[in-house]
């Protein structure tokens, strides 16, 4: 299919069905991500398998500015009052559904490598449908704002969970012996280089941005940062999440003209957003759902649960406010991008299980991105952080 023609039905489909599930008032990304799901490959076929897999490129450049749109959240006055609340919570939340996973799959008698793989994997959060319904519904509070450094942080949380569990996976697996170096050496290196590249970048972003004061150069500067980050991420081997939240936090506090590079932005990225979810959905594939079984179904639980009562064991550990131990473990449930990316690893990690942990983990993804928003959604509305009139 023409890949101009491709871009021309996902943006339709993106507004007719936002549109549509308005009338139920669902948020629009699980709108954006049915509306893919029914022209995709899986049902209608308008949105071929090959063209989304051209489209890709879009969809990482689109997460590239979720991802920098988080890191903007980070202003260091918002950090010195909140402390390290976010690092606690984010901590009991990640590691609670990767031993909560792990011990409920490993009872129940599945294979020891194929449990750990699941587990570790269970700890990544999508924080794109988190920011798309906290963005739609424009909602404030003390949840909201725990939540976007969490979800931030989970990323870094699960590079080093799965980095641990699939060292030890593949040591039962072959027989080899676990080495210092693949369980902690190596993934602390990529979470580092990763965090001083995207210093770097946000910082000559923070100095071009004193030449270039009207509002297109500062957007233009914007688009060429997050887009380098990304090509330099996969030349590297680096997470292209933690580089452009980086970036992110990194001009946030330091440029004079962080407001109006943030308002540019947010202009820029909505189609950008929308044809995120709608490829997204579109990426969906509804045959894995009866391959999984129990495994699958146990997965979704597990970490379902894990999530929430981590969210709340931390929340309450460091005595946040009643609302965020209530309902901040209901907003960690999506589940995308990192978590797929991490299934290509434990194929070749584990070859004899890792089509089942794809199975589990694609299964999975299509539950939490149509769930998940709606989900995230209903915790805001009852933690009163969505205003009445952004209910609609």
């Amino acid at each position: 299919m023409n890949m101009l023609l491709a871009l021309s039905i996902a943006l339709i489909v993106g507004l007719f069905f936002s549109r549509i599930i308005r009338l139920i008032r669902l948020p629009n990304v699980t709108a954006y991500l049915v509306g893919g799901l029914l022209v995709g490959p899986s049902v209608l076929g308008l949105l071929p398998q090959d063209a989304v897999a051209s489209l890709s490129v879009l969809t990482d450049v689109a997460l590239g500015f979720i991802a920098y749109s988080i890191g903007a959240e980070f202003r260091l006055s918002y950090l010195r009052q909140i402390g390290s609340k976010p690092i606690v919570i984010t901590l009991f939340e990640g590691l609670c559904a990767v031993v909560l996973v792990d011990v409920a799959l490993i009872a129940m008698g599945f294979p020891l490598p194929l449990c750990l793989m699941l587990g570790a994997i269970a700890a990544a959060t999508a924080p794109a449908a988190t920011l798309m319904v906290v963005r739609q519904y424009k909602a404030r509070g003390p949840v909201c704002s725990m939540l976007l450094p969490v979800v931030a942080m989970d990323d870094a949380l699960c590079l080093m969970a799965f980095s641990i569990s699939s060292a030890i996976a593949a040591a039962i697996y072959s027989g080899e012996a676990l080495t210092v170096q693949s369980m902690f050496i190596s993934p602390m290196l990529e979470i580092l280089g990763s965090l001083l590249l995207g210093a770097g970048i946000g910082l000559v972003q923070t100095l071009a941005a004193r030449f270039f004061h009207s509002r297109g150069n500062m957007l233009s500067l914007t688009i060429a940062a997050v887009l380098g980050g990304l090509a330099l991420c996969e030349m590297w081997g680096l997470s292209s999440l933690l580089v452009c939240m980086m970036i992110g936090a990194v001009m946030i506090n330091l440029s004079p003209a962080s407001d109006k590079i943030i308002e540019q932005c947010d202009r820029f990225t909505p189609p950008l957003f929308m044809l995120f979810f709608v490829l997204s959905g579109a990426d969906l594939n509804l045959s894995v759902l009866p391959t999984v079984g129990l495994l699958g179904v146990s997965y979704l639980l597990f970490r379902s649960l894990g999530k929430w009562v981590g969210a709340f064991i931390g929340s309450s550990l460091v005595k946040a406010e009643p609302n965020v131990r209530k309902y901040l473990g209901y907003t960690l449930l999506p589940q995308a991008g990192v978590a797929i990316g991490m299934t290509q690893l434990a194929m070749q990690v584990i070859p004899e299980y890792g089509v089942t942990v794809r199975a589990v983990i694609l299964a999975g993804t299509l539950v939490y991105e149509l769930v998940g928003p709606v989900i995230t959604k209903v915790a805001l509305t009852k933690a009163g952080e969505i205003a009445p009139a952004q209910r609609a």
